[in-house]
């Protein structure tokens, strides 16, 4: 993961997620809902983070990558 991470960001644990009975998977970011996976993009994240704890460095590293671009630098933190 080196030079992914240099400022350390990934520490903080910021993103979560919570994988529905009807195979979505709901993203979350400072517990605000980001992004929605469903069908094979959902599976495929499931797969990739199983056995991985939520607030593992790589388990956050594949949620920010699955949430993709959604910060542009304007969004409140309420």
């Amino acid at each position: 993961m080196g030079n992914i991470d240099k400022r350390g960001k990934l520490d903080e644990a910021f993103f979560s997620f919570r994988a529905t009975k009807d195979g979505r998977v709901m993203l979350y970011w400072y517990d605000k809902h980001v992004r929605t996976l469903a069908g094979e993009a959902a599976q495929k994240f499931l797969a990739s983070i199983e056995g991985l704890d939520e607030a593992d460095k790589d388990a956050q590293l594949l949620m920010a990558k699955a949430t993709g671009n959604f910060k542009r630098g304007n969004e409140r933190k309420t």
